[in-house]
């Protein structure tokens, strides 16, 4: 793992840990190479048998559940891509502050659990209630500043997809990434995957806390995209993912024998629905020939891709582009805002074949 930051952990994947030789193999991260990203420090030594989640607020029956009143629930099941919202901060220019990532901090996952709606049923929310407020174990390490919690509106927080996991890649889920409980939005920026749940406050009004109103904005723009050194701009939450594709079997930089026919290797995601094709350019987007896709294993999920380039010797820049099932590919201009969010841009791998 690349160590962004050790304490809270952010932890960012290689993209080679993404890699495979076959369009076959699972496009699940395996779990020790999944990113992490912690916004404060949190509890190490947690008791599953004794956690809670309380669902209160603008409710007819607040509720306090136990993991075992959560397996009594109907269980479901999703593979989705969980990705932090600032993935690929590091490469804006100009430089903005915050996690310097590249374009690895994002994972592929087969989250279980109950439906976030069943739960909320339980509670019966009242006429009138607008949104549901998640919020977990970990904690500001100083006064003053706001406890992490994130809003859903209450319809996208009945989708059918939405879930509290209690299971990732087919064992329980990991300390490091949440236990004992996670919120899993798929299609939707790890912002709103709070961890370590403990409360769900159903709201009848807009969210005004600071990780609403403040934080994980970004330019109610086209691309979320304003000049440098803009302001005043509207804005807008992150929300939803962009499309995006990275090569995973060849580094920026990299210098290869060369061989008739290249392989070029990578996983595309398509935002929040269904990747329809890739394409691949070996002269920095000037020409582009279409990628040979491996299974669809859902809207939310990585896909495969990998063509055999046949180029000569010298230089070349390799970039990727990913289509969706609307119709929405990755743009050719990087974007810019001062978050550093919805970077979503056909990346330039330049490289040698010598």
């Amino acid at each position: 793992m690349i160590v962004q930051r050790s304490l809270p952990p952010l932890l960012e994947t290689p993209l080679a840990a993404f890699d495979a030789d076959s369009l076959a193999a699972s496009t699940l991260t395996p779990t020790e190479r999944f990113f992490v990203r912690w916004h404060y420090p949190f509890p190490t030594d947690i008791d599953p048998s004794a956690h809670r989640i309380s669902v209160s607020g603008h409710v007819a029956k607040p509720l306090s559940l136990s993991l075992e009143d959560l397996a009594r629930l109907p269980q479901t099941e999703v593979i989705a891509i969980n990705q932090c919202a600032g993935n690929g901060r590091g490469l804006f220019a100009p430089r903005v502050p915050g996690a310097q990532w590249a374009n690895g901090a994002m994972g592929n996952a087969r989250w279980r659990g109950p439906r976030l709606r069943d739960v909320l049923a339980l509670a019966n929310p009242n006429t009138g209630a607008l949104a549901v407020r998640a919020s977990g174990l970990d904690a500001p390490p100083f006064e003053g500043a706001p406890a992490f919690a994130k809003s859903l509106a209450l319809d996208h927080a009945m989708d059918d997809e939405v879930m509290l996991a209690t299971h990732m890649n087919d064992v329980a889920l990991p300390l490091i990434h949440g236990a004992p409980i996670r919120l899993v939005v798929p299609g939707w920026y790890s912002t709103y995957w709070v961890k370590m749940l403990d409360k769900l406050e159903i709201l009848a009004t807009p969210d005004d806390g600071y990780w609403m109103a403040k934080a994980y904005r970004a330019p109610a723009t086209p691309h979320a995209s304003v000049i440098p050194g803009a302001s005043g701009f509207a804005t807008r939450p992150v929300t939803a993912m962009v499309p995006r594709s990275v090569i995973t079997n060849l580094a920026p930089g990299a210098r290869q024998p060369w061989t008739q026919r290249l392989p070029v290797r990578g996983v595309a995601m398509g935002g929040d629905t269904h990747v329809a094709a890739v394409h691949i350019s070996a002269d920095d987007g000037r020409s582009w020939q279409p990628a040979t896709l491996g299974p669809d294993h859902g809207r939310h999920s990585f896909r495969r891709f990998e063509a055999a380039l046949e180029l000569p010797r010298g230089a070349h820049v390799l970039r990727t582009r990913a289509t969706n099932s609307r119709g929405e590919s990755q743009a050719m201009e990087a974007n810019w805002n001062p978050g550093g969010f919805y970077r979503g841009v056909s990346e330039a791998v330049p490289m040698e074949l010598v």
